[in-house]
């Protein structure tokens, strides 16, 4: 997913049946709260009465923590942001000593700007006494400040380093093809490292076959190569040989391939988004979720191998130039040219289309039939162009009707009640018999009872084929279906799940 910052908390609502709301219980009656406020002084009175023994016993519970090793504390302080684990000195004299014992835990974007954080860094990794655990420092600092970043990398601070990011910043992970190519190697300290590294984000530089020939990343579990310049040998080298373990995998602007060929044993997660022409899953027996940020737009992905592919998207229906091959099965954009191999692992599907369409996600069902969560979303356009589309020519309802339709749970993105977006909704509610629940994200200006209750009736709630399936709406939500663009979303069991 794109770093940046976090929308507005989304709210939730669930409609089950006209006038049923799941809401939060109301506040405690002006009363009740006077009431509870008076039997304040009788509980402080009766609490002063204590048993013998009761204030030795309430201090060692009170003091239990101090019982806990400094090294399983030290633990403790390194998952912590680096400005909180920092503060923990203050605490006690037994915490004043820990954090510079602790692995560190260094986030460039965490340090106060109001001084130089390259001095900083310096700083904090010549002060710290113990080993390293993550290290994050910006991409650019490999191309213009190599010999600070080889120098801190060389620290003893760093010392059995568990996680080393260098982020990118950039909309999209995008750079002109010359930028790519001016690309300067990382120095060679930031392979001391293979042996420990379990989370590797590597960006903003050329990583030469030289360099690559002898890589090995023997603990590695999730690693993601952002802006690189790469041979297309190197890059099969690393995922197939140079990283044994590995089992989340992210690629986005890679520059010097062509055909991206997938041959690993221990790959669960792909993250893909590139310029390049081919994505080949050739051996991949671990791999569960295969993932498109942002597909490229003649982009040809040929999955031979994926018996465990659970998680599918987001397919662009814009993009008629693409295809996802599965065996002699073809999907163009997101339509079905040739379907003759039926892919039933696939459980969770994200799609982008035009306009919202039952007849495409039918067809696509006729490949996937044992799909159950369907994320769907709307090219971007404002709702009032939406509104003033002209109605397709639709299959035949009947026919339609006549599939056998295994759908949960269905999130519809950009929800403004067009006349596509009520067809589509009306749809899956009058047809879906073991449907659990319909996610509608709203506007906020609709964020209200009269716009639940309109489109409870709109879309035939009453009719609905599962009687146990809710209508639910949220708002505020800024996740969207393709911004899957971090390891830790392609870690997710369902990486398009907001959370809301």
């Amino acid at each position: 997913m794109e770093m940046g910052s976090d929308g507005p908390r989304a709210k939730r609502m669930n409609l089950a049946a006209p006038g049923i709301h799941e809401e939060a219980p109301p506040p405690m009656p002006a009363a009740a709260t006077a009431e509870a406020t008076d039997l304040e002084p009788m509980v402080v009175e009766k609490s002063q009465e204590r048993p013998p023994g009761a204030e030795k016993d309430e201090e060692q519970l009170l003091d239990r923590i101090s019982s806990v090793s400094d090294h399983i504390l030290g633990e403790i302080i390194s998952l912590l942001p680096l400005k909180e684990g920092a503060r923990t000195q203050v605490l006690s004299s037994k915490w004043r000593h820990l954090w510079r014992h602790a692995p560190l835990n260094l986030d460039f974007r965490g340090l106060p700007t109001s001084s130089s954080r390259c001095v900083r860094v310096s700083d904090i990794l010549a002060a710290h006494l113990g080993s390293g655990r993550r290290l994050c420092l910006p991409g650019s600092h490999i191309q213009c400040r190599a010999d600070a970043v080889d120098a801190w990398l060389l620290s003893p601070a760093l010392d059995n380093l568990q996680e080393l990011e260098f982020y990118f910043y950039g909309r999209r992970y995008r750079a002109p093809d010359l930028v790519l190519k001016l690309l300067l190697p990382p120095p060679e300290s930031i392979f001391r490292f293979s042996s420990t590294l379990r989370v590797a984000v590597i960006s903003n530089c050329y990583l030469t076959d030289d360099d690559v020939e002898t890589l090995r990343f023997k603990q590695l579990r999730r690693l993601a190569l952002v802006h690189v310049k790469i041979s297309e040998v190197s890059l099969h080298t690393i995922i197939s040989v140079g990283c044994p373990g590995l089992e989340c995998l992210l690629l986005s602007t890679i520059s010097g391939v062509r055909c991206h060929r997938i041959n690993s044993p221990t790959l669960r997660s792909i993250g893909f988004c590139s310029s390049s022409e081919e994505l080949i899953i050739e051996d991949a027996p671990s791999l569960e979720r295969l993932l498109y940020p942002e597909m490229n737009e003649t982009m040809q992905t040929m999955v031979i191998s994926a018996p465990k592919l659970e998680t599918l998207g987001c397919i662009p229906e814009e993009y008629s130039g693409s295809k996802i091959v599965f065996g002699s099965t073809v999907i163009q954009g997101s339509r079905i040219n040739s379907l003759t191999t039926v892919v039933r692992t696939v459980k969770i599907l994200a799609i982008h289309m035009p306009f919202f369409d039952q007849d495409i996600v039918m067809d696509l069902m006729r490949c996937f039939p044992c799909l159950e969560k369907l994320y769907a979303k709307e090219i971007n356009e404002s709702c009032e162009q939406k509104r003033q589309q002209k109605p397709p020519n639709c299959k035949d309802w009947n026919l339609l009707t006549s599939l056998d339709i295994r759908l949960r749970t269905i999130v519809l993105r950009c929800y403004c009640k067009t006349y596509f977006q009520v067809n589509f909704a009306t749809f899956f509610l009058l047809n879906a018999r073991v449907l659990k629940s319909m996610t509608l994200e709203v506007e906020s200006c609709n964020y209200n009872e009269h716009f639940f209750a309109e489109q409870h009736e709109i879309l035939q709630m009453e009719k609905r084929a599962s009687r146990g399936a809710r209508l639910c709406f949220t708002a505020g939500c800024h996740h969207e279906v393709s911004g899957t663009m971090h390891l830790d979303d392609l870690d997710s069991t369902d990486p398009f799940d907001c959370g809301c």
